[in-house]
């Protein structure tokens, strides 16, 4: 699908609109994938990324890629300990 918008030229900040464009698709997938919409391999798609650079712009703005409860993860840790195949 192609959506189509109108940004002045002063907003592209020195990138080219193919930059600005990549720039706006990032924003628009990360906070899908905080709120967790978007799983991270439906957000790198969105964002045109790969996996490295979507999880380092996660990085960058403090979004967690692994958001377990401290509950969670004991339980997590607490399976993989008791997994025979492991």
């Amino acid at each position: 699908m192609e959506i189509l918008l109108d940004i002045p030229e002063r907003y592209l900040t020195g990138s080219t609109p193919a930059e600005f464009a990549g720039w706006l698709k990032l924003y628009d997938a990360l906070p899908l994938f905080q709120s967790g919409e978007l799983s991270a391999g439906a957000a790198c798609k969105l964002a045109c990324a790969d996996r490295f650079s979507f999880l380092a712009a996660c990085n960058r703005h403090g979004i967690p890629v692994i958001d377990y409860s401290p509950e969670e993860l004991r339980d997590e840790v607490k399976a993989l300990r008791s997994d025979p195949r492991g």
